[in-house]
């Protein structure tokens, strides 16, 4: 590979890793925190465990190892199907077969 071509592609990779980490900070800092346990199967922002990729890749709803982003201050007090509860951590509830 020329040399040329291995910095555009560094480049590309470095743009792409802040663009990533600006995305997590912003949200953070909007009043934001990660929720494990709330989201409808396919509609989780990430983590939904071994053998899936990220963004809307859980299968079960209310999934225990994958997150939503939601307003800070309110994850542990959602009302949920079933007595379920959202948590800080992830969790061992809800996984897929």
């Amino acid at each position: 590979m020329k040399s040329t071509n291995k910095t555009v592609l560094v480049s590309a990779m470095t743009a792409a890793l802040v663009s990533i980490s600006a995305g997590h900070a912003t949200a953070q800092e909007a009043g934001k925190e990660k929720c494990f346990g709330v989201s409808l199967a396919g509609q989780n922002d990430c983590a939904a465990g071994p053998g899936t990729t990220c963004a809307g890749t859980s299968t079960v709803d209310y999934q225990g190892n994958a997150w939503t982003l939601v307003d800070a201050g309110t994850c542990e007090s959602m009302e949920l199907p079933d007595g379920r509860m959202g948590s800080l951590e992830a969790l061992d509830r809800d996984l897929p077969a």
